[in-house]
């Protein structure tokens, strides 16, 4: 498994993006310590707070089946900025994936960036925080 196909999953996935108020789609497809890969698209909702990221909709697929690893993640969207996840998608990103783990980011035209996990979380809070 190479980035393009994580890519070419999440940019398929954005196909079904529900985003009828901001018009932002976004895909997402990770791939699992097992080798399955899940992928997800943003769901928005009316009252914007009800609104689930593309990025938690693939990790709580994935979990939901017995996933407890992610070993890679692709974001895009279907704009000609960079994919950014949010403050919460990188906390629950935090639960399931190492350090070191592999975030690769897109947009529409398939420029990328590739990150390690802990760049965009340096500070994750964790269950030793609550100690």
């Amino acid at each position: 498994m190479n980035e393009q196909e994580l890519f070419d999953i999440a940019y398929k996935a954005m196909d079904h993006a529900y985003a009828p108020y901001s018009n932002y789609t976004v895909g997402a497809a990770i791939l699992c310590d097992d080798g399955k890969i899940y992928s997800g698209v943003n769901i928005e909702n009316a009252s914007y707070g009800l609104t689930n990221c593309a990025e938690r909709t693939a990790i709580f697929k994935a979990v939901s089946v017995g996933a407890k690893e992610i070993k890679a993640i692709a974001i895009v969207n279907g704009t000609s900025d960079m994919s950014k996840p949010c403050g919460a998608c990188r906390q629950v990103m935090s639960e399931f994936m190492k350090s070191d783990a592999p975030v690769f980011l897109a947009n529409n035209v398939n420029e990328y960036k590739e990150f390690k996990f802990r760049e965009i979380l340096p500070l994750a809070f964790s269950d030793e925080d609550m100690d």
